[in-house]
């Protein structure tokens, strides 16, 4: 899958189903002030991403990502190493 697809994907899930601002949505943001998300959101967000990409993303993986950018490539890599 195409990044750009991703990004479309997340940006549009993330603006209709968690209700952020695009405005406010940019690869250097950082992802958990931009979300603002208690731990219940992040588990729907887990569902959902595994609903649209068919891959899981864990406590490990979140910890890890930083920015929206950060987002974008961990499930990006996720796909491609389910795909491998």
């Amino acid at each position: 899958m195409e990044r750009k697809k991703i990004i479309d994907i997340v940006n549009d899930f993330l603006i209709n189903e968690f209700e952020v601002d695009g405005d406010e949505i940019s690869n250097d943001a950082n992802l958990k002030k931009t979300l603002g998300l208690d731990s219940l959101d992040y588990i729907d967000m887990v569902v959902v991403i595994e609903s649209n990409f068919g891959v899981k993303l864990g406590e490990a993986d979140f910890k890890q990502m930083v920015t929206f950018d950060d987002f974008y490539t961990t499930i990006e890599n996720k796909i491609a190493a389910k795909n491998a």
